[in-house]
């Protein structure tokens, strides 16, 4: 038992199934790093209140990296019995240094090294995200000047709308992505608050100095209260929600563009290298990796569930349940990740179909709205003007033509009001000219908001 750092209690070993049912290091491993960072900056602040000797601190940290390098080259052997990254790490430096590895612990538990190390984690993983997020906005706003006079159907329902610029449907998903982004940001915030030197529950007697490491490794605060450190996992369910809703804005627009790249649809074709064939159906060019997409964000979205209904019956302050933590989290970063990575390029590299969709574009009476709009501007109440295109619009069912096809005086005779300026905005392309007001898909506010994202993202 002499190699557990809990072993001097007991007088004969773990069992070996519970060796393997206990163990985290097959996944915990990745957190050697920022296990690492968390210890050398540990030792530091030891090494300042007297608790080591500089020279001490010195060789503790030299050693650390030394571990590291051997943990990266795949040199360090992982078992079983030491359970956790942690354990491997100090059993390693202890072989190095001997007594002198043994004081790295001083003034800390394995809670609140862990969640240190999970803090760290988090806040790198959120720049990570983040960053892709951006590099996904990027192309959408990239694709702006390019697709900036093509008109698509805006649908509710699934069925056609009104009309809009293509561009407005790129940054429809770039304001999506921006939330994402801005929630990201306010989660850093709690992340960014320093749980080390809260020891196991209570604090310690000894006199460490948290401000001085809590700087060190660029927290912005440092904890209040050790028993909360020990049962806090918030920061691990925030930041997996801020994942579940990429994933949900991913699926989102993983769906639509599935539906744009049928035959039924043909709006849009996607790039061979982000497609795959049939087995036996030599014609078929299939979306899978935008159905993976959409699949795999069930898998985020459901680790929110799993860390919630983990946490949900816990006292304080810490049980071993919290070590089921990283697997959740780890899958949710690793998923988003893998989705964010491959969505800028689809993005780019997708073609729409402008003549098939050009064919189309009168079908589904998207000046309709326009229409009803015209008559409110000549004083005729909204819900009467909205009953007065309907019944237009059953007529030119009846009729088998477009709203613009009517003549005057059968729009007069179902509104006495209308003139011959009407046609200046019926059909679809009339219809898009006219939406002006802030933030809607016509050409003027379009690319006023285009604009402003490019300077937003620096391009």
């Amino acid at each position: 038992m002499s190699r557990k750092a809990w072993g001097g209690r007991f007088s004969t070993p773990t069992n070996e199934l519970v060796e393997a049912f206990s163990e985290s290091i097959s996944f915990d491993a990745r957190l050697a790093n920022v296990d690492v960072r968390g210890s050398k900056a540990h030792a530091r602040m030891l090494a300042s209140v007297g608790l080591l000797t500089d020279d001490e601190a010195a060789s503790i940290q030299t050693a650390l990296d030394e571990i590291l390098g051997e943990i990266e080259r795949g040199e360090l052997p992982f078992r079983n019995e030491l359970e956790d990254i942690h354990m491997h790490i100090e059993s390693r430096l202890i072989e190095k240094l001997g007594d002198v590895g043994r004081k790295l612990h001083t003034g800390r538990s394995r809670n609140d090294q862990v969640s240190t190390d999970l803090k760290l984690y988090v806040r790198d993983a959120i720049d990570q995200v983040d960053e892709l997020l951006e590099e996904l906005q990027r192309a959408f706003v990239s694709r702006g000047e390019t697709d900036a006079d093509v008109i698509l159907p805006g649908y509710t329902h699934l069925q056609r709308a009104q009309p809009v610029l293509a561009p407005h449907y790129w940054l429809a998903y770039c304001e999506k992505f921006q939330r994402d982004r801005d929630r990201l940001a306010d989660a850093r915030r709690r992340v960014n608050i320093s749980p080390l030197g809260s020891a196991a529950l209570a604090g310690t007697t000894l006199p460490i100095d948290r401000e001085k490491t809590a700087e060190a490794l660029e927290f912005e605060a440092i904890a209040a209260n050790s028993l909360d450190v020990s049962s806090d996992r918030d920061y691990l369910i925030e930041f997996t929600f801020a994942l579940s809703l990429i994933a949900a804005h991913l699926s989102t627009w993983a769906e639509e563009w599935i539906l744009w790249n049928t035959t039924e649809f043909g709006f849009l074709t996607l790039p061979d290298a982000y497609t795959t064939g049939s087995s036996i159906m030599p014609q078929k060019k299939n979306p899978d990796v935008l159905e993976l997409i959409r699949g795999k964000t069930a898998r985020v979205m459901g680790a929110v569930s799993q860390l919630l209904v983990l946490v949900k019956g816990l006292p304080l302050a810490y049980n071993r349940d919290l070590q089921e933590d990283k697997l959740a989290m780890f899958d949710a970063h690793d998923t988003a990740v893998a989705c964010l990575q491959l969505a800028p390029h689809i993005v780019a590299n997708a073609q729409l179909n402008v003549d098939r969709i050009n064919a189309r574009l009168e079908d589904g009476y998207l000046d309709a709205t326009a229409l009803m709009e015209y008559l409110i501007g000549k004083g005729v109440p909204m819900r009467t003007g909205h009953g007065t295109v309907g019944k237009l619009v059953a007529l030119c069912e009846s009729k088998s033509c477009r709203l613009a096809e009517l003549s005057l005086d059968e729009l007069q005779d179902a509104c006495d009001l209308i003139e011959e300026d009407v046609y200046s905005i019926l059909g679809t392309r009339n219809a898009v000219a006219a939406l002006t007001s802030y933030g809607s898909g016509g050409r003027e506010p379009v690319m006023s908001q285009l604009a402003a994202w490019r300077e937003k993202l620096g391009m």
